[in-house]
């Protein structure tokens, strides 16, 4: 018999809270598929590294034969989760939002089986945009406690700043989501990131006062790195599974780079590869744990990008790290000769390619000694290049520190 997915979710490391864990795993192990679902506000154009954990752990429930329901927040998207934020979320519009939505609905279908009924994607847009005010406090509004919303982190470090009464409302929604999908699909549980235990426990009490009916709620552990900053961001910004924003490359170098300490973890949250597997590689040490890093980054980068683009990514990597060899995957920048027969200052070059994020971090780099242009350090941070310096293959090939390359070229 294959092991009870509450109980692989349990090994791998993913739950933190659960409101039923004895009802939950019996549920999970028995013979019936369980509808569950989790929200995801469309705030950006792409899912990010940060969703990426969420996603695996609803493809370990739908591989155990359990329906998953991605819910898109159009609706929510409209207010704002104040969970986690020390500033009011910008309002967007409602077309930038439904955009968004689409570029999420895309990216599911790479990850979930939707056909035949097995997965499920809603908007919540569809049930809160027309909702009629008075009705819904009547309804909804009248189940939940003031004093006891109060009390939920998601709130509590918010008040000193000042919570709006239109971020407030929230919870209230997103218990409302639960409802309806109780009520459209016979969803019995929803999962979510651990800072969205308050709301979470607001949907399956209200299922279970209004409807008389079991309701259950689990969350996972935030990927966060040992000073507990959220992973999955970089000086640049997120880390995005659209290609277009986060090549294959970055993507798999951003993962190839992380803390000796999280290999062991990440490898049992964001990977397939059996749980012997994980801890024979976390247990590694010295120079030796770059391989677990290496399996770790290709294997995501697998599950994300397909496998010739993880391929793509390692061969990559392995190319510049091993023989300092140039590769066609290396992320690139095109100049017009124009521009460079003037000459190309270093600083303007590394925040171009954004190897630097300002013009001062660039200079610090100089300075300290943590660039080199075609194998040759740069000390000059008024030294400029122009086409005459491109080597053999038409490229300047800029380094930062060991890892991060960078290449230009002339168009």
């Amino acid at each position: 018999m294959s092991q009870n997915v509450y109980d692989t979710l349990m090994e791998r490391g993913f739950i933190e809270q659960c409101t039923h864990p004895e009802e939950v795993r019996e549920l999970l192990g028995g013979s019936e598929p369980v509808t569950f679902y989790i929200g995801f506000d469309a705030t950006a154009d792409s899912l990010t590294a940060g969703h990426f954990l969420t996603i695996m752990a609803m493809m370990h429930m739908q591989r155990a034969g359990h329906r998953p329901i991605a819910l898109l927040g159009g609706g929510t998207t409209m207010v704002g989760d104040p969970s986690g934020k020390s500033d009011m979320r910008k309002v967007m519009t409602k077309e930038t939002i439904e955009h968004n939505a689409e570029c999420f609905r895309k990216q599911f279908s790479h990850f979930l089986n939707f056909e035949d009924d097995k997965a499920i994607l809603a908007n919540n847009a569809d049930w809160l945009l027309n909702l009629n005010y008075v009705e819904f406090l009547r309804e909804v509004g009248a189940h939940f406690s003031v004093n006891r919303m109060l009390t939920a982190e998601c709130y509590k470090q918010r008040m000193e700043k000042g919570l709006t009464f239109f971020e407030f409302n929230y919870m209230i929604m997103q218990s409302y989501d639960f409802l309806k999908l109780n009520q459209l699909y016979g969803c019995q549980m929803q999962l979510g990131g651990n800072d969205q235990w308050s709301n979470i426990i607001g949907g399956v009490e209200l299922i279970r006062r209004k409807e008389n009916k079991p309701a259950y709620g689990l969350t996972f552990k935030l990927l966060t790195t040992s000073e507990g900053i959220k992973m999955g961001k970089t000086m640049k910004g997120a880390v995005w599974l659209d290609p277009k924003k986060t090549s294959p490359y970055e993507f798999y170098q951003y993962w190839r780079n992380i803390e000796d300490v999280k290999v062991e973890e990440c490898l049992g949250l964001l990977t397939f590869l059996p749980m012997d597997e994980v801890r024979r590689l976390g247990a590694l040490e010295g120079a030796e744990i770059n391989h677990a890093k290496e399996v770790l980054a290709y294997e995501i980068t697998k599950i994300v990008h397909g496998e010739e683009e993880a391929k793509k990514a390692q061969d990559a990597a392995k190319a510049l790290f091993v023989s300092g060899g140039k590769t066609d995957d290396m992320p690139t920048t095109a100049y017009p000769k124009a521009d460079l027969e003037a000459g190309k200052d270093i600083l303007s070059l590394l925040v171009e390619t954004k190897l630097a994020p300002t013009r001062s971090e660039a200079r610090r780099l100089v300075q300290q000694g943590g660039v080199t242009v075609n194998d040759a350090k740069v000390t000059d941070v008024y030294k400029s290049f122009t086409a005459a310096d491109f080597d053999s293959d038409g490229a300047l090939i800029i380094r930062k520190g060991k890892k991060a390359y960078h290449k230009v070229i002339a168009e």
